[in-house]
């Protein structure tokens, strides 16, 4: 795409942005900068340029348009978070500060983070939600500190989408633990919102806290159950939750693997054939120093390949198997082996 188009491309956007901002129109023109971002580097320099306009409403749009590039462009990010953060330091405008936020998050850059919580001040509520929703994608693993914190407080945000957000990425888009994180969530499953209170377990649960418990049975006896209560059981793995669970398609998502969690002999099964498949590649393959592994914040085991060839899902390799250890050394083998 020439650059020319790119700018026409953009031109309409603003003016599509400015009827939205103006609570006159819908539509953002984000298809537009959709297909403008496709010329990658062109439209990260045209984007970079835009913002120094003197209207808001082009730098918001330029914000925009570099966000949608980094979405679509690994090798653009870097360039990117580096324009956003700059611009940051000095940008006094909310509606800026939205789309900031915003495209920041698509840079996964941990230079971002310090910027994101300064925004997460912000007395505007929708750049508070995009903080939230941004935060965790730039938090190194284990997380940083300081961008747990800025999660812990939005969880207890006045508003009840960024409460749900950064409940959301607090407890499962990051792994981050601890008594203060704990605390957060905990706080959480008595929100006042449904969604909040469901994250709130859900983020319990995948750190195994049993306080969780009550409320995953509450939630598995309602009429209507979402697929993250689901998961929240599995993390349980709590047996006392298998005459709920039996109540339900076992081909629905996530009941399946709650039910193998939460039932000791079927996860003790898994767990001995798993031991064989390991001690067998051993025998075979002591080149290959392989070792179960399990973490707190994963369910099932993965079976680590240590000359590289990274991880396997034990449960996935069983099951392609038919829970036949040999046949399961086979296949780690000949994968392996290509």
């Amino acid at each position: 795409m020439e650059s020319h188009e790119v700018a026409e491309l953009f031109d309409q956007a603003v003016e599509r942005l400015r009827l939205v901002i103006g609570s006159i129109g819908t539509d953002d023109g984000s298809d537009l900068l959709g297909h403008a971002a496709s010329s990658g580097e062109v439209a990260v320099e045209l984007a970079v340029g835009k913002l120094a306009d003197p209207d808001p409403v082009v730098r918001a749009a330029a914000c925009d348009l570099l966000g949608v590039a980094s979405s679509q462009h690994m090798d653009v990010r870097e360039v990117v978070a580096t324009a956003l953060i700059v611009l940051a330091a000095n940008e006094p405008d909310p509606e800026v500060h939205w789309s900031i936020a915003r495209a920041l998050g698509d840079t996964f850059d941990a230079r971002a983070l310090p910027t994101l919580v300064t925004l997460a001040g912000s007395p505007d509520a929708d750049v508070r939600f995009h903080v939230a929703v941004a935060v965790p994608a730039v938090l190194d693993d284990p997380p940083v500190e300081v961008g747990v914190a800025a999660l812990t407080t939005l969880c207890t945000d006045s508003d009840p989408d960024v409460r749900e957000w950064a409940t959301f990425g607090l407890g499962w888009s990051t792994t981050a633990d601890g008594d203060d994180v704990r605390r957060a969530l905990w706080d959480r499953t008595r929100d006042v919102e449904p969604g909040v209170r469901e994250e709130g377990a859900r983020g319990l649960a995948r750190r195994r806290d049993a306080r969780a418990l009550p409320l995953v049975r509450e939630l598995l006896a309602q009429d209507a159950v979402h697929r993250h209560t689901f998961q929240a059981a599995a993390y349980l793995a709590d047996p006392s939750l298998l005459p709920l669970l039996d109540g339900f398609d076992p081909t629905a998502e996530g009941v399946a693997e709650a039910l193998l969690e939460c039932d000791p002999l079927r996860r003790a099964q898994r767990d001995e054939v798993a031991w064989q498949v390991m001690t067998t590649l051993h025998l075979l393959r002591p080149d290959l120093r392989v070792a179960l592994l399990g973490e707190r914040c994963d369910l099932g085991l993965f079976l680590d390949i240590g000359d590289g060839s990274g991880r396997c899902f034990v449960d996935a390799l069983l099951n392609r198997a038919g829970y036949d250890p040999a046949r399961a050394v086979k296949l780690v083998i000949a994968g392996v082996t290509r």
